[in-house]
């Protein structure tokens, strides 16, 4: 079964072959024709199976254009409403007067108050964020029409039964539902038995995920670090062709122009990107017109190169079946392959969730330093004059050597023709992007008055500046340091510098050299 025999609309139809969709996977095979035909599905499946877009078709082809919100999905965490937003949104792309809003805490409710006022058609939410709006009557579930719980297990290990158990109460019993879960637990069971009438039951089996061939290595650096550590690791390993995932497109150019000012041979692969200039730098691509192509996720769907031998995860994916489809891109066709993570201090537990999916050990590295790469790169040199002298024919350039060097012992003409082959590789330093990029600030608000998720979501709402573009974070018990992009220094200091927090007054300042 291909998606284009589902019984769906053109628009939705347009939005799957724009994502890449080509075969629904089980998950989706069986659920989506049963929430089509309007019947309740609790579908049994692990995380990375597809399971957004096995509720999210049905739900986008079954709301209607009127502003009330007629489509609710619940998930435990606010990364899993951003990411299961997102999907919707790419699945009701030709649906233009569509809205969907993900509501969760740590964002400002003000905002989603003044989002919600305007008619959205699909919220997806935390319980927690859901019942806060609920109470004070921003959001109406009476027109909700289909409802979905995502990771209802997780849901309710976190705590989450009596919330979800309110909100179900507000929706009309007439609502379709779906579940989804990894698991059927007694409290699930209850939950079904008490809000679901009827369900259908799909089950998909969770196969064990083997990645073959691939060696697999992280690397624990700042998030200011990481274009250089990324030149280390491609100036290290050497690769023929290399893949480089990237969370968002506004991400992926930064760092293109970053390599193409430090010399490196480099193209984008995103999503807004138009049909023909994906396959023009595809095409580059593969006749390795350039070895190294930055990409995201839903650009690099499809992409089965055989020449790739290195793999860089230059931000962490969110969901961890990416990981497994990003590393899969390389050891093909029994080739071996090299599959490298760049991991921040407060991403380790997210990496510990895809060592448990892939069942492997990911195993932590330590950078490679200057003198490695040198000594890597003399031993390339080395090895390939010893294949040289072994394949013979090298009469003629003796007799040369002997006529125009003759006063000259051969280890002496030896050492001068490798300085001359390894004199590019020692005047070129991996570029340094340190200096320029971050500046250390000093702020009076610490661990006594706030705490690190708040303390970035505060930041966020005042400055505009998400958590992802700050570099190292120190807080102590009364006052903080954070390092903030250089382009984004007057956004901070106008947005916090004496602003209130419950009550007291933020001092920002540009950090003294010895608090670094």
């Amino acid at each position: 079964m291909l998606f284009h025999e589902l019984n769906i609309s053109e628009a939705v139809s347009k939005a799957i072959h724009d994502m890449g969709f080509i075969e629904p996977s089980p998950i989706q095979k069986e659920a989506i024709p049963l929430l089509l035909d309007g019947h309740n599905v609790f579908g049994q499946a692990q995380t990375g199976t597809g399971k957004t877009a096995a509720f999210g078709i049905p739900m986008v082809e079954k709301i209607e254009d009127k502003r009330t919100t007629q489509g609710l999905v619940l998930v435990p965490t606010r990364e899993l409403a951003i990411q299961v937003s997102g999907e919707l949104q790419r699945i009701a792309q030709y649906k233009k007067w569509m809205v969907i809003l993900p509501i969760y805490g740590g964002q400002s409710i003000e905002r989603q108050i003044r989002s919600l006022s305007r008619g959205i058609h699909i919220v997806v939410g935390t319980p927690g964020r859901v019942l806060d709006h609920i109470a004070r009557g921003t959001l109406h579930l009476d027109k909700v029409s289909f409802c979905t719980l995502d990771e209802a297990d997780v849901m309710l290990d976190m705590g989450f039964i009596d919330d979800v158990r309110e909100i179900l109460s507000r929706i009309p019993p007439s609502a379709q539902k779906a579940l989804f879960s990894a698991t059927l637990s007694p409290q699930i069971k209850a939950l079904i038995q008490d809000f679901v009438d009827n369900p259908r039951f799909v089950t998909i089996p969770h196969k064990e995920l083997t990645v073959p061939n691939i060696s697999q290595f992280y690397y624990e650096v700042r998030e200011s670090e990481k274009p250089q550590a990324l030149t280390r690791v491609i100036d290290y390993y050497n690769p023929n062709q290399t893949v480089v995932f990237v969370n968002t497109k506004i991400r992926v150019e930064e760092l293109k122009e970053k390599l193409h000012a430090a010399g490196y041979e480099v193209e984008a692969l995103h999503g807004d990107m138009k049909q023909t200039q994906r396959e023009f730098v595809m095409k580059r691509f593969r006749a390795q017109h350039f070895d190294i192509l930055l990409a995201t996720d839903v650009a690099a769907r499809g992409l089965d190169i055989e020449n790739i031998d290195l793999v860089v995860n230059y931000d962490l994916p969110q969901d961890e079946e990416y990981y497994v489809h990003r590393i899969g891109r390389t050891a093909r066709a029994g080739r071996e392959g090299t599959a490298v993570t760049f991991v921040t201090l407060r991403e380790i537990k997210r990496l510990k969730d895809i060592e448990r999916y892939i069942k492997t050990k990911i195993e932590r590295k330590r950078l490679p330093s200057l003198e490695d790469i040198e000594k890597i790169q003399t031993r390339a040199v080395l090895d390939e004059i010893a294949t040289v002298i072994e394949e013979g024919g090298l009469e003629k350039y003796l007799d040369i050597l002997s006529e125009g060097l003759s006063e000259y012992e051969s280890p002496e003409i030896a050492a001068a023709l490798l300085k001359m082959l390894m004199g590019e590789t020692e005047q070129k330093e991996t570029p340094s992007f340190d200096s320029p990029q971050t500046v250390r600030l000093f702020l009076t608000l610490g661990r006594e008055s706030i705490d690190i998720r708040n303390l970035l979501a505060w930041i966020s709402d005042n400055t505009g500046i998400r958590s992802q573009e700050l570099g190292r974070i120190t807080m102590r018990e009364s006052f903080s340091f954070v390092d903030v992009p250089r382009e984004r220094l007057d956004d901070f200091l106008a947005g916090l510098d004496r602003k209130k927090y419950k009550g007291k007054t933020v001092r920002v300042e540009i950090a003294r050299e010895k608090e670094k």
